[in-house]
């Protein structure tokens, strides 16, 4: 069962607000420099992310377990990110 459009709306807001800081620090520093696909792939990791703690909270009853799927949800995030931005496991996806 799908997210109710309200909910998708709301998400995909948050995440366009999230993705408008590294846009706007790029009109005044060098010291960010993210491309197009910098963009995409932090849009799909963030909205994917929230998609799936919103299933988590809508499908898990109990607190505990809504708690720590959300944050395994979160810590697998933080993984792939730092992965794709600056290859801490050295796989064939890091970003250097």
């Amino acid at each position: 069962m799908l997210p109710k459009p309200k909910t998708i709306l709301i998400l995909l807001s948050i995440v366009t607000l999230l993705l408008l800081i590294p846009l706007i620090a790029m009109q005044f520093t060098n010291e960010v420099n993210w491309s197009v696909m910098d963009f995409v792939m932090a849009g799909i990791l963030l909205f994917g992310t929230s998609l799936m703690i919103e299933l988590v909270l809508r499908k898990v009853k109990s607190t505990k377990h809504r708690i720590l799927l959300s944050g395994i949800i979160l810590l697998l995030l933080f993984l792939l990110w730092a992965e794709l931005a600056v290859g801490i496991f050295g796989s064939s996806i890091a970003g250097t």
